[in-house]
């Protein structure tokens, strides 16, 4: 069984732009558009929520505090490390306490960080935390560079969102 071939369907088609003036212009408007966003500042991230003088004012007059907190290790089922650290926190204040943010800062034996990471123990969604009222928390890490001290994490509030 022999195949034809039309001859002419295999000349290309006359009378667009050649090929490579199609791919310089296309690659050009890349390059550009590229240029601009990183004039523009790039994939910046909106800076974190700082912690307002409410909240700093609320944390140093000692309304919230930290307690038991301690820290374990285990290998998981693909054998990387779990670091979890768990504690509770209380709030001694009058007010209700819709979000409670923590910094959990990991350093090298120097004294670098190697890791900050934001992780929130309170949440409203949880039902938040009420005047009084005391909270376990627990924090699972898993990507904690192996620079690491192993020594725990300094934990600083973030943020407070207040009810």
């Amino acid at each position: 069984m022999a195949i034809r071939v039309n001859p002419s369907a295999e000349r290309p088609a006359s009378g667009g732009f050649p090929t490579a003036i199609v791919v310089t212009l296309v690659i050009a408007a890349v390059v550009a558009v590229a240029a601009l966003v990183l004039a523009r500042g790039g994939s910046r991230q909106p800076p974190a929520p700082v912690l307002t003088p409410e909240a700093r004012a609320y944390v140093h007059a000692g309304y919230l505090s930290l307690s038991e907190v301690n820290m374990s290790a285990k290998q998981n089922f693909a054998e990387q490390t779990l670091v979890e650290v768990t504690g509770k926190i209380t709030n001694a204040g009058n007010r209700m306490l819709k979000q409670i943010d923590l910094n959990c800062v990991f350093r090298d034996p120097s004294g670098r960080v190697v890791l900050r990471d934001r992780v929130s123990i309170v949440q409203e969604r949880l039902g938040g935390l009420k005047p009084g009222e005391t909270k376990e928390f627990r924090l699972p890490f898993d990507t904690i560079p192996e620079s690491w001290n192993n020594v725990l994490p300094e934990l600083v509030i973030a943020q407070i969102i207040f009810g």
